[in-house]
């Protein structure tokens, strides 16, 4: 049984013995019954409650540890189920001294069942207290959260190996990624040119291993941009003129 099913088992019982112990506390034990003549009788019931307060109140508690087992851990869980093992035994053991001498007068076989049954009641609290003694440390708390590791860092081009990656690229292309307009350059970013050819192991220099460095082209983005300026200069030209201004100035 897996330590989840064995803390969810552990609750049950000790919630089952409490309920248990509840019940048959607050049930007739003993009746008394009292003949008039010419007039009803006189019925006096006592239940468990009425002879033993404490032993409800113990219930009780046994019922708010059996919810208490799921939020503790460790060993304050164990120092819990300690405890419920001697709510538990005091559960039974008021149960029969409650019961012991009793008259029970009219009854019948509830002044029997329903202190059994309270004795029951505290031996399944003591059996669910012990477990949590000698298993508790080990069961999962409610709610505990499993932490993730964290992710690794991306390798962009702002990082060592994003940077060493687009330079070997930069230089075997001659253009580095994320510049404006997708390309630039390598000379742009600092790389001198013969940097791609030195590592072919030639010790020439040069990029395609003929001893020459290709000239960087202009980037196409970079041109059809400077295109567009030179038209918005020569429309700012015109509106000058129409407006009588002069350009040149």
């Amino acid at each position: 049984m897996t330590p989840a099913r064995r803390l969810a088992s552990t609750v049950l019982l000790c919630a089952a013995g409490a309920g248990l112990a509840c019940y048959g506390i607050t049930r007739t034990w003993s009746e008394a019954v009292t003949t008039r003549p010419g007039l009803s009788s006189l019925r006096d019931a006592r239940t468990g409650a009425d002879l033993e307060p404490w032993v409800l109140g113990l219930a009780l508690v046994a019922l708010a540890g059996s919810g208490a087992l799921l939020a503790t851990r460790g060993t304050a869980r164990r120092l819990l189920g300690g405890l419920l093992a001697l709510v538990g035994l005091g559960v039974a053991v008021g149960a029969i001294a409650g019961r012991a001498g009793l008259d029970v007068g009219s009854a019948g076989d509830g002044a029997t069942f329903w202190p059994a049954a309270c004795v029951l009641g505290g031996a399944l609290i003591v059996v669910a207290g012990l477990r949590a003694v000698r298993d508790g440390h080990r069961w999962p708390a409610m709610g505990a959260r499993y932490e993730r590791r964290p992710a690794a860092s991306g390798t962009g081009y702002g990082t060592s190996a994003g940077t060493g990656a687009a330079s070997v690229r930069g230089a075997a292309t001659g253009t580095l990624p994320g510049i404006a307009g997708g390309t630039a350059p390598s000379t742009a970013a600092g790389i001198a040119p013969g940097a791609a050819g030195a590592a072919d192991g030639n010790g020439s220099g040069s990029a395609d291993g003929r001893g020459a460095v290709p000239a960087a082209e202009p980037a196409p983005g970079a041109a059809a941009r400077d295109r567009e300026d030179q038209r918005m200069d020569t429309r700012a030209a015109w509106d000058a003129l129409d407006r009588g201004d002069d350009p040149t100035r």
